[in-house]
């Protein structure tokens, strides 16, 4: 059952993977209202009689979240049932299905209603949470042969903190990133990274949509500077460590990349390949700190073990 139970988490890893993807892509495409204010039915129809470029990009996505949505259910079930027994299992279980049940009724108010470009912004940063949920899942059940060095490793209380708070900026970042798409900002500054005439003193002469467009270049060169720095300390600390050390070389790659494409965006014209790869590759990055969370958790817990024995013994001591 493991076996199965590892196969079915990659599946739902990637499909969520191809959610993400398929969001991003109504989103840049402009296939939002492909199928009218109708959901789930397109055009008020089943089967639509007149397909358009924008209806089928909705409807792929539509398609893609159903199948997969069935997908995580019965990974949640099946991990609930099977290895429910480790602490973390029966929390993610529920939020895997939770957050993605969130994510497709905030999309259908969407189409159905329609939202301002601030509330359709956290519409990805959901859609982050929910693939992190599977991913660390997946996780979860790949540990199950001990091949990692999980066990032994203890984050210190420091560094902890520092994770969660990187963590929270992170969807903070995205979400300044949304906003600069559902705005229709991404090219209103003609280089990078600076803004137009190349001066980082001309935010004085910024219209709306060029600060949103630099306060996201900002907020994102802020993101890289931290995570090297965070990158820094963790190898130096826990170097001997393997998934400590392998998986902050990703996540110094992963944010390298995003700068990277975030660039290409701009250069590109607004190229789609790399628009997706931005999305992408972002959703990765998240991943990746969400496990690292996750291994703050258990050190935390640790220490609070470590604490209530010590307590015990102290009073023990007393008596």
């Amino acid at each position: 059952m493991i076996k199965k139970l590892k196969w079915l988490s990659v599946v739902a890893t990637f499909g969520m993977i191809l959610i993400l993807l398929g969001g991003a892509l109504v989103t840049k495409t402009g296939s939002a209202d492909g199928c009218g204010d109708s959901w789930p039915l397109c055009e008020g129809q089943v089967i639509p009689s007149e397909f358009t470029f924008e209806m089928v990009v909705e409807l792929s996505h539509r398609a893609v979240s159903g199948v997969v949505g069935i997908v995580v259910v019965l990974l949640a079930v099946l991990a609930w049932k099977n290895i429910g027994h480790i602490r973390e299992v029966k929390f993610l279980s529920v939020m895997s299905v939770v957050v993605l049940v969130l994510q497709a009724l905030i999309g259908a108010a969407a189409v159905m209603w329609g939202q301002s470009d601030f509330v359709l912004a956290a519409h990805f940063g959901i859609s982050l949470v929910s693939f992190a949920s599977v991913f660390l899942l997946m996780l979860l059940i790949f540990e199950i042969d001990k091949k990692w060095d999980t066990t032994s490793l203890f984050i210190q209380r420091k560094h902890r903190i520092e994770i969660y708070c990187l963590s929270i900026y992170t969807l903070f970042v995205v979400y300044t990133g949304a906003l600069v798409r559902h705005t229709e900002s991404n090219l209103v500054c003609g280089d990078w990274p600076f803004c137009n005439n190349g001066s980082p003193l001309a935010f004085q002469d910024y219209n709306f949509q060029q600060w949103i467009q630099m306060g996201h270049r900002l907020a994102a060169g802020l993101l890289f500077i931290w995570t090297i720095i965070l990158f820094v300390k963790m190898i130096k600390t826990y170097r001997n460590h393997r998934v400590v050390y392998w998986g902050w070389i990703i996540t110094l790659t992963l944010i390298s990349l995003q700068v990277f494409f975030g660039a290409m965006i701009i250069f590109t014209m607004l190229n789609l390949g790399v628009a997706l790869m931005h999305a992408l590759v972002i959703s990765c990055y998240f991943g990746m700190l969400s496990y690292f969370m996750l291994l703050s958790t258990r050190s935390a817990k640790a220490d609070s073990a470590n604490l209530k024995k010590q307590t015990e013994l102290n009073h023990s001591a007393i008596k």
